[in-house]
């Protein structure tokens, strides 16, 4: 097996690359590098010090969407990710851009980190921050994100796509810190994250996800 994948599950970053991998089949190994306090030879091999990162060979990249148009690229007779015109995979660009950069601020360092990450490292949690953005700025995201979606499937050329798994990801960090999208207000959003959570790429995360949430609840109740 020569594709390593640097990293940690709980990340959404790293969740949506492991959701690509899984859906074109590719074996890879997964090694626990955290977001922070990281090894020396980490640093050498990645300067920014994010994660995910990916040893393939001889070739080393680091940032999600980075690998996963690598992979997209080397792999062109596996499940296509990207969409299959110029204007469809700028929309699947665009859109798993706005998952990683407009929603993980809310969800995942907002949310995500004060329900789960804080009280992980005897911070504490400050639910002004979860209550404004889950009532003052995700909605604005959410509205635009269900206006896009419509009635279909996924969100481009009516089949699975890499901004379905990034909005997916960010959708998890959420619901591990104890909120779901709300179904009434957003039932296309909804009904697609619960499409992508009962495939087989993400049920496998999932259950792993899960034990290690019961772990850290464990340590700190």
């Amino acid at each position: 097996m020569s594709l390593t994948v640097y990293g940690v599950p709980l990340s959404p970053y790293v969740r949506k690359l492991r959701l690509c991998l899984a859906e074109k089949e590719l074996d890879y190994q997964l090694v626990i590098v955290l977001p922070f306090d990281q090894p020396t030879w980490f640093k050498d091999f990645n300067p920014l010090g994010r994660i995910p990162a990916i040893k393939d060979g001889d070739l080393t990249l680091a940032d999600s969407s980075v690998i996963c148009q690598y992979l997209e690229e080397k792999y062109r007779d596996l499940t296509p990710l990207l969409g299959k015109t110029a204007e469809q995979h700028a929309k699947v660009r665009w859109l798993e851009k706005y998952a990683d950069y407009e929603l993980a601020p809310l969800t995942t360092f907002a949310i995500f980190q004060q329900r789960i990450i804080n009280p992980s490292m005897d911070n504490p949690c400050d639910e002004n921050i979860v209550i404004s953005a889950l009532n003052e700025k995700l909605p604005i995201y959410f509205n635009y994100l269900e206006k896009i979606l419509g009635n279909a499937e996924f969100f481009v050329g009516d089949t699975l796509s890499l901004a379905d798994l990034a909005f997916a990801s960010q959708m998890v960090n959420m619901e591990h810190a104890g909120e779901l999208l709300d179904a009434q207000r957003w039932p296309n959003l909804a009904a697609l994250y619960m499409r992508i959570k009962a495939r087989p790429s993400m049920e496998n995360l999932w259950q792993g996800e899960q034990k290690i949430l019961s772990s850290i609840k464990r340590v700190n109740p």
